[in-house]
């Protein structure tokens, strides 16, 4: 779908924020009030329900979404069943809004996407699924540390979006927007004391997975296991046999260097990362298969008993 949608003179632009941490997020709830505070856009909502995080590009396509009214600060809310990319396309369907927004914002998440962190990022999906059907949009993070981070943060992040926002509307309205990428906003986690906003390229930085094995306490959370059976229920399980709990745990990994998102979020900067549809790989990977993928095809064809 093209957007065709233009802003006429003294119309607010729209702009349609949705997300994967679900509709009461405090980053979602924090954008949508610093976006209202400025005066200049009308704003919509379309989010999860519940918190969808993790959940990449995925799409319902059997079932009917439920789609529940509601208010973030005054505005015209909808709280969705579905993942974030059914969010987005069913908020600038037009089945629920009168109008294809200007802009989508999906945001502000509670982690950081950077990295290979994009690809299962359900924050991104939310801007990509806009993106593909033709609306300019941006995925915003921020990278919430354990005791350091609070609540305000969100506010204060937001706050920094709102110059690139701005200049965003500013090449839509001169017809000069760049529609073959979408964007992917990082926050540093001294948001009041960032350095500047930097355009950096996706890296290769991942946290490393480890699992840890776990067993259910009384109270319903996690406890270390180290044994071999536990109680559960009243019944002793024999773990090994019939039932492994296993908690992920992520360890930093590389950070890339000093062109990518990752490297530079560290350093203190706001990146801004173009971003496609997409997978592309390196023009050498194209080259190696082009060179050995016919000669295995020949081989494979004269060793054919048939």
């Amino acid at each position: 779908m093209e957007n065709t949608h233009k802003v006429a003179d003294g119309e607010l632009p729209t702009i349609m924020v949705t997300n994967d941490d679900g509709i009461d997020a405090p980053g979602l709830q924090s954008l949508v009030q610093v976006l209202l505070s400025t005066n200049r856009y009308r704003v919509w909502v379309c989010a999860p329900d519940t918190d969808k995080s993790g959940s990449s590009h995925s799409i319902t396509q059997r079932g009917p979404l439920s789609a529940r009214r509601t208010q973030v600060y005054g505005t015209t809310a909808f709280a969705i069943s579905g993942s974030p990319p059914n969010c987005t396309s069913l908020g600038i369907s037009k089945a629920l809004f009168p109008s294809v927004p200007d802009l989508v914002l999906s945001g502000i998440n509670k982690s950081i996407n950077c990295g290979y962190r994009i690809v299962f990022s359900g924050t991104v999906a939310a801007a990509r699924e806009a993106f593909m059907q033709g609306i300019p949009s941006i995925s915003i993070s921020y990278q919430w540390m354990r005791d350091t981070s609070n609540i305000n943060d969100f506010t204060f992040a937001a706050e920094a979006c709102l110059p690139i926002i701005s200049a965003i509307f500013a090449e839509i309205k001169n017809k000069t927007y760049n529609q073959k990428c979408f964007l992917n906003v990082a926050l540093p986690t001294d948001i009041l004391n960032h350095k500047g906003i930097k355009v950096t390229k996706q890296g290769i930085s991942s946290g490393i997975p480890g699992w840890k094995q776990v067993s259910l306490n009384p109270q319903g959370g996690y406890i270390s296991m180290d044994m071999n059976s536990v109680e559960l229920n009243g019944n002793v399980i024999n773990v090994s046999q019939e039932l492994l709990l296993f908690k992920r745990e992520v360890k930093r990994g590389n950070t890339d260097d000093g062109e990518t998102d990752f490297y530079n979020l560290l350093q203190g900067y706001i990146t801004v990362t173009p971003l496609g549809a997409l997978s592309n790989v390196d023009i050498d990977c194209h080259t190696y298969f082009k060179d050995r993928l016919p000669g295995v095809v020949t081989e494979s064809t004269s060793s054919d008993p048939s």
